[in-house]
């Protein structure tokens, strides 16, 4: 049975669907893994996974998700729009109509990790995807080092505990002289949950996502040596 990860935050601008992605990367290197992105007004993993402008392919009455690499698929909105410049002006039933289709409607090969990138807040999307895909989940929490980002985290943990969805822990990402460090693990000790670990904020984590690869592939960086010690304990 495939594994789902949720990957939410709640705040926008934390670097969830950075996370996203490199946990999908990495993961993709010993098991067979999808990247399901939601965020229907900000889909974003074709372009940090350098393949935008692919079309996504039909057969019989299943699209057919867009391959990368060896083990790693991926399905996006991103694919299925003609102008990514276009705003999506959507109401609740569009969205829960696309994420019906996402869920019934993808050829997914037999995964044995489907991680699922979120869109920020509590929304229509969030709610739709909890529930169709709340077997076999966990929710994997990012926030940057920061109290305002750390109030909406908050609510994303009580959501996900409602729907029964057990939050493996939290990352903190962009670490560091800038934003600061260490708030996140207070954080996760007080609300009583697993802090996975710290990602520092760098200029090559930017430049990484920019120019479409994921920086878990960039040989032995410090960065991912801190997110293969991250992917662990999501795995174990």
């Amino acid at each position: 049975m495939t594994k789902i990860i949720l990957v939410l935050s709640n705040k926008g601008g934390v670097g969830k669907t950075t996370v996203a992605v490199n946990l999908a990367a990495i993961l993709s290197e010993k098991y067979r893994t999808g990247i399901l992105d939601v965020d229907i007004h900000g889909p974003n993993v074709p372009k940090m996974l350098g393949i935008e402008g692919k079309n996504v392919e039909v057969e019989g009455d299943k699209m057919v998700p867009v391959k990368v690499g060896e083990n790693l698929w991926t399905m996006s909105i991103g694919f299925v729009i003609d102008d990514d410049s276009k705003p999506i002006i959507w109401r609740g039933p569009l969205k829960v109509k696309l994420l019906n289709q996402f869920r019934a409607d993808v050829a997914w090969p037999q995964l044995d990790y489907l991680v699922i990138d979120l869109p920020p807040g509590t929304g229509d999307e969030t709610i739709s995807v909890m529930q169709m895909f709340r077997e076999n989940s966990v929710a994997v929490i990012v926030s940057m080092p920061s109290s305002v980002a750390l109030l909406d985290v908050k609510k994303v943990v009580r959501m996900a505990k409602e729907f029964g969805i057990p939050v493996k822990g939290i990352i903190e990402n962009m670490a560091g002289e800038v934003f600061g460090f260490g708030i996140v693990e207070e954080f996760a000790k007080d609300v009583d949950i697993t802090f996975l670990g710290r990602i520092e904020l760098s200029r090559k984590i930017a430049a990484a996502a920019d120019a479409g690869k994921p920086f878990v592939l960039d040989g032995n960086s410090k960065a991912k040596e801190s997110f293969t010690k991250i992917a662990e304990k999501i795995v174990e």
